[in-house]
């Protein structure tokens, strides 16, 4: 497909999805303003309001909007070239374009910033819809190292030895998935041509840029947010009335006790039911009293990784991947996503077990 027929093609507004998103939203708020009192009073509290609401849909707005405004500044002054320099080796291997090393060099610092750029790539026709979909997924590396600093540091003192085997085999099954992406990008897209870098040095009128970039990225903030605003409110509301309490319990009510002993399903349970520390402290104190081995420990971690990110993945990911991407690619991505995720997890796990088994 080329870049005129991208730019010329009519988009269709998802009136369909807002009627449904609209009716979901509405039935909610009824269960919720003439269900449980304590449910209802919540969401006449300010200070909840505050908490769940307008603070995160600020920080969601924010974070959308600074990464679709840099995505339209790189490509319209010609930085993608420079931005993707340093994975350019990688990505050529792989047949990936200069808008795809540009996307993933961002995502070390910022995930939404990095995959809000592949929508302004993608409608700008620098990327096809599968070099979107792989980009996006290759950015889960990244997306790892971004977040290790900060999850090595309350690992490691709450867990100990078993803390750092599992960030570890995290780490690995996260290079399983990078190198299983880039090996079926490779061989599923065509080689790309050697692109020539210009060394002409042309005089960029900044003003035109910003004005015609600001125009462009009102426009599209707006198409995002109309699905991002009506997405995380129903997940809001749903996940009040305790649907993903009740999904990560019956998750963890279908585990056995094959490969870990019995005491170690109280590491899962808190895994799925609090943030991830809650099941790193429970790991930890199970291993000082000498409950469970460091072995079992880190199994049970990874089965509480396996079962428990992909509820959250659907809990904190969805509305702004279904606004950014468009409900369909959106949903696909975060399925895609979180399926290469828990079979990587577990190769890696089993992998582990074979090998300490004797």
């Amino acid at each position: 497909m080329t870049s005129g027929t991208l730019k010329t093609k009519k988009r269709t507004s998802p009136w369909l999805l807002y009627g449904i998103l609209a009716a979901l939203l509405l039935l909610a708020l009824l269960v919720f303003y003439f269900g449980s009192p304590t449910i209802s009073s919540s969401f006449k509290d300010p200070a909840f309001l505050w908490k769940r609401l307008v603070k995160p849909l600020l920080r969601m707005t924010l974070l959308i909007s600074l990464g679709l405004f840099a995505g339209q500044i790189i490509e319209a002054s010609g930085w993608t070239g420079r931005l993707s320099a340093i994975v350019r080796p990688l990505m050529r291997w792989g047949h990936l374009p200069d808008g795809s090393g540009a996307s993933f060099t961002t995502a070390f610092v910022s995930g939404t910033a990095a995959q809000a750029m592949l929508v302004t790539f993608h409608e700008e026709g620098k990327l096809t819809r599968k070099e979107v979909i792989l980009t996006s997924l290759l950015n889960g590396l990244p997306a790892y190292f971004l977040h290790l600093p900060t999850t090595f540091f309350i690992i490691l003192p709450l867990a100990g030895q078993a803390g750092l085997l599992y960030l570890v085999l995290t780490l690995l099954a996260t290079l399983l998935r990078t190198a299983g992406l880039i090996t079926y990008s490779r061989f599923s897209l065509p080689p790309r041509p050697v692109e020539m870098a210009d060394e002409k040095k042309t005089k960029k009128d900044w003003q035109a840029l910003i004005q015609d970039t600001w125009q462009k990225f009102v426009k599209r903030l707006k198409r995002i947010m109309l699905l991002v605003v009506p997405v995380y409110l129903v997940v809001m509301l749903v996940s009040q009335l305790g649907f993903f309490t009740w999904l990560r319990l019956q998750l963890a009510g279908g585990i056995t006790s094959t490969v870990v002993p019995i005491e170690s399903m109280s590491v899962v349970i808190f895994s799925l039911v609090a943030e991830f520390t809650s099941g790193f402290a429970a790991a930890g104190a199970l291993l000082d009293a000498g409950t469970l081995t460091i072995r079992e420990t880190v199994v049970a971690l990874l089965l509480g990784n396996v079962i428990a990110t992909p509820v959250r993945a659907l809990r904190h990911q969805l509305p702004y991947y279904m606004g950014i991407f468009q409900p369909k690619l959106g949903g696909l991505l975060i399925a895609l996503g979180q399926t290469l995720r828990v079979i990587s997890v577990i190769i890696v796990g089993a992998a582990y077990v074979l090998l300490t088994a004797f």
